[in-house]
């Protein structure tokens, strides 16, 4: 007896991986971000975050806006707004808070400084897990806009007893230093004559965001920031005009990612 092996080719049979689909790849990719989600880590493609801040000078807001380029670093955008006062920036009640208008001795103008900058944020360490805190460093740059507003007040001239609203000039200083004052002018005084002040500014902090889920931004950052001035920042009499600014800040965050 004579046998043989005979070996044939399946046309049916094909060893080639079928492509997969969009719809597949994309479901892959949100099963991903759900897994990195739930292991803690921030996952998204961009961020926009809002805030308050109380500095050591004063206080103001922000708006950031951030394009992740890499799981730790994303490139941050921010805009600052604030308002930076003197350590004798002080209220003084005339008659009362209720009855009469309080004013700030030897205040000469308001300042807000406004800084536009670009920067980036690094993340050091992730949350672990959703009740976790994530901490990066923040680091940004750029220019700085003072906007340099006059301060009046509300007074009595003593010679013809008429009462005048006024600001610092060599011609009325002794009014706006002098015993006749009546008040602050209020808020709505020179916002016309507002004077622009060009600086330049850097700024550093940690952020600590403590938020529950990947697509809200809830947390706190503690930093510092430094800005110089082409020219020296008149804000009160009888102080040294200062064109440096260096001052530490706390601010609460709060925002979208997606």
């Amino acid at each position: 007896m004579i046998s043989g092996l005979v070996y044939g080719q399946d046309s049916t049979r094909t060893d080639k991986v079928k492509p997969i689909s969009k719809k597949e790849a994309r479901r892959q990719k949100i099963n991903t971000l759900i897994r990195q989600a739930e292991e803690g880590q921030l996952v998204y493609s961009r961020q926009s975050i809002f805030g308050i801040q109380l500095r050591t000078n004063g206080y103001g807001a922000f708006y950031e806006f951030g394009k992740m380029k890499t799981p730790r670093r994303t490139t941050i955008y921010r805009i600052d707004l604030n308002e930076v006062k003197s350590q004798k920036d002080e209220k003084i009640p005339n008659g009362g808070f209720f009855f009469g208008n309080p004013f700030i001795y030897g205040k000469i103008n308001y300042f807000y400084p406004l800084t536009i900058g670009i920067g980036e944020q690094y993340i050091l360490g992730q949350k672990g897990n959703k009740n976790g805190v994530a901490v990066s460093a923040v680091y940004n740059a750029g220019i700085s806009l003072g906007l340099l507003r006059p301060y009046y007040l509300d007074v009595r001239d003593p010679i013809s007893g008429q009462d005048t609203t006024i600001k610092l000039t060599p011609s009325d200083s002794a009014l706006f230093l002098g015993p006749s004052i009546l008040g602050g002018a209020g808020f709505g005084k020179g916002w016309g004559e507002i004077k622009i002040k060009p600086g330049a500014f850097v700024k550093a902090a940690l952020r600590f965001d403590y938020g529950r889920f990947n697509e809200v931004v809830s947390g706190l950052e503690a930093g510092v920031s430094l800005e110089f001035y082409a020219q020296k920042i008149p804000l009160m009499a009888f102080q040294k005009d200062k064109q440096l600014f260096f001052q530490g800040y706390i601010s609460i965050d709060f925002g979208r990612r997606r």
